[in-house]
C-alpha cells in the first residue's frame, strides 16, 4: 500500500489511531554527513576526508535507480528544519509516532558501514551508528528501540559488536542486509548467529545491500520496478542458504525477521525446498528436518510490503500457513511505500489476530511483553 499524501504534516498529526501499534521497520537518517564524527575516533575523520569509503559496489550509498531518489522517501517527510527524511526525531514524532499511536518503533538504519571493503572502517562506522542510535533516538524517546548494526562481512568483528551491546535495553535485534558478498548461510557469517543467539537477540534481514554483485541472479535489470519486486528474490536466496547451511539446526533458539520483502512467497519456497530435500537430503545431512519446519519455527515476517491479491481469502490462506503469530506490522517510514496502519488489514480479521499483528507478536519476539 502506498502512502496517501496530505496537504501538510500538521494535518497528518491530527489523525489519531485508536489501536496501539508496534512499527517494526522505521528508518532513521543522519542530518549531516559528519553527524557520526563524535562517535568515531579522530583517525577515521581524516581517513574519510582523504579516502572516503571503498564499497564493494559504487552505488552502495544510494539506490541504483533514479525513481528511488531521494532515498526512496515520501515527499511530505522532509523535516521543516531541513535535512533528509527521517533525520528529525521531533518531526518523526509529530508526523508518525504520535498520530499513529506507535508504542514500539524498531529502528533499522540504512546507508551504514555495512558493505565497506575496509573491514576496520566498517566496524568503526557500525559501532558509531549504534552509539548514534542511543544518543539521538532511543535515549530521547522510550518508544524507540535500535538494531545492532554490524560489519557483516567480518564475522568476528560483528560478533564482538553484538556481545558489546548484549543486555543493552536500547537494542532489540541485530541487523543484516539481504545482498552480501555471499549468501547469508555461509561460514563467514556464522559468528554473527552464534553471538546473536547467545545474546538472545533476533537477527533482522532487511532488503537491500550491495555485495559487489548484480542485484539479480542474471545481471542488472532495466527498471526500478524490477529492483523493487526483486527484493523477495534476494530474501529467498538468503533464507534458503540459512536453512540449507544448517544455521537454524545449529542454533535452535535463534529467531530471524525477514524485513521489507513480503511474505507471500514463503509457502512456495518452503514447498519447493521440502520436495528437493526429500530427494537430496544426503547432500545436507546437517539439515535434520524438512526446511519448511525450520522456516515456520524460526522466521518472522514484517508486513511492508504486504501482498494484495484480488481475493482476500488468498491472502488469508498464505497468512494461515505463515502463522498470525509470525507477522510483525511495519510501515517503512519515511519511505514512499509507507503502509498506513489504518488501512493495511482487510476486513475479517479476528480481534485476537489483529492485536497480535499490530503489537503482541513484536512485544513477544523482542522480549518486551
Amino acid at each position: 500500500m502506498n502512502v496517501q499524501f496530505r496537504k501538510s504534516p500538521e494535518q497528518a498529526s491530527s489523525v489519531h489511531a485508536k489501536t496501539a501499534i508496534a512499527d517494526c521497520d522505521i528508518h532513521p537518517a543522519r542530518a549531516t554527513k559528519t553527524e557520526l564524527y563524535p562517535y568515531l575516533a579522530k583517525r577515521w575523520h581524516a581517513h574519510l576526508e582523504t579516502y572516503d569509503k571503498h564499497p564493494y559496489q559504487g552505488m552502495m550509498d544510494g539506490p541504483p535507480y533514479p525513481k528511488a531518489q531521494p532515498n526512496a522517501s515520501r515527499r511530505d517527510a522532509y523535516p521543516p528544519e531541513g535535512g533528509p527524511q527521517g533525520s528529525s526525531l521531533s518531526f518523526m514524532q509529530a508526523q508518525h509516532l504520535d498520530p499513529n499511536n506507535v508504542v514500539l518503533g524498531v529502528l533499522n538504519p540504512l546507508a551504514t558501514g555495512q558493505g565497506i571493503r575496509n573491514h576496520d572502517l566498517s566496524a568503526a562506522i557500525c559501532s558509531a551508528i549504534n552509539d548514534w542510535q542511543i544518543e539521538k533516538w532511543t535515549s530521547k524517546d522510550s518508544r524507540l528501540k535500535g538494531s545492532v548494526v554490524v560489519a557483516n562481512e567480518d564475522g568476528p568483528a560483528a560478533a564482538a559488536e553484538i556481545r558489546k551491546r548484549a543486555g543493552d535495553s536500547n537494542f532489540v535485534q541485530v541487523l543484516l542486509l539481504s545482498r552480501n558478498v555471499e549468501p547469508l548461510g555461509q561460514r563467514r557469517y556464522w559468528p554473527i548467529y552464534e553471538a546473536a543467539e547467545e545474546a538472545g537477540l533476533p537477527v533482522g534481514v532487511h532488503a537491500f545491500g550491495f555485495g559487489g554483485n548484480p542485484i539479480t541472479a542474471s545481471g542488472w535489470p532495466s527498471y526500478y520496478i524490477e529492483e523493487m519486486v526483486g527484493h523477495s528474490q534476494c530474501q529467498q536466496t538468503a533464507l534458503a542458504s540459512i536453512v540449507l547451511e544448517g544455521v537454524l539446526e545449529r542454533h535452535p533458539k535463534l529467531k530471524m525477521v525477514m524485513i521489507e520483502a513480503g511474505f507471500g512467497w514463503a509457502p512456495s519456497l518452503s514447498w519447493r525446498l521440502d520436495k528437493s530435500w526429500q530427494r537430496m537430503r544426503s547432500e545436507v545431512p546437517h539439515v535434520k528436518r524438512p526446511p519448511s519446519e525450520y522456516i515456520r519455527d524460526h522466521i518472522f515476517w514484517t508486513t511492508q510490503p504486504m501482498e494484495d491479491p484480488e481475493r482476500r481469502d488468498h491472502l488469508f490462506d498464505v497468512i494461515d500457513w505463515v502463522g498470525w503469530d509470525k507477522l510483525l506490522f511495519a510501515t517503512d517510514y519515511p519511505h514512499w511505500d509507507f503502509d498506513d496502519p489504518s488501512r493495511v488489514l482487510p476486513a475479517g480479521v479476528s480481534e485476537a489476530d489483529r492485536d497480535a499483528f499490530y503489537l503482541g507478536n513484536a512485544r513477544k519476539l523482542y522480549g518486551l511483553a
